[in-house]
């Protein structure tokens, strides 16, 4: 299976991005789906996580309350939605498909397959 990751931009602080990643090649329907981003010169970082039905999602703190995680499995597509967006967003997004479960989603070591990402810039 092959993750594309597309939605990034330049947006202004406050504003809001929408960001999809398609899969192809494969289902994710039995897979649990996360983001994570790069901000230049840091280490990639956990921002969301979902389970393969969409009933439990997780989020990094520095996220929580301004993003949401979705997916559609008949779509075979996961979502970010992104609003209250700060300038500390700015990074690469990177979507990437899960083995794991639960809090160990918060970790790279739990995803397999990685899409290209998406470069997000947050003007302040």
């Amino acid at each position: 299976v092959q993750l594309q990751a597309s939605g990034g931009g330049l947006v202004q602080a406050g504003g809001s991005l929408r960001l999809s990643c398609v899969a192809s090649g494969g289902s994710i329907r039995d897979y649990a789906m996360g983001w994570f981003r790069q901000a230049p010169g840091k280490d990639r970082e956990f921002v969301s996580a979902i389970m393969w039905s969409g009933a439990r999602t997780y989020y990094a703190d520095s996220v929580k309350g301004r993003f949401t995680i979705s997916r559609e499995n008949d779509r075979n597509t996961a979502y970010l939605q992104m609003n209250s967006l700060k300038a500390e967003d700015t990074g690469i997004y990177y979507c990437a498909r899960g083995t794991g479960w639960g809090k160990g989603l918060f970790v790279e070591n739990e995803y397999d397959v990685w899409g290209q990402g998406t470069q997000v810039t947050v003007s302040s």
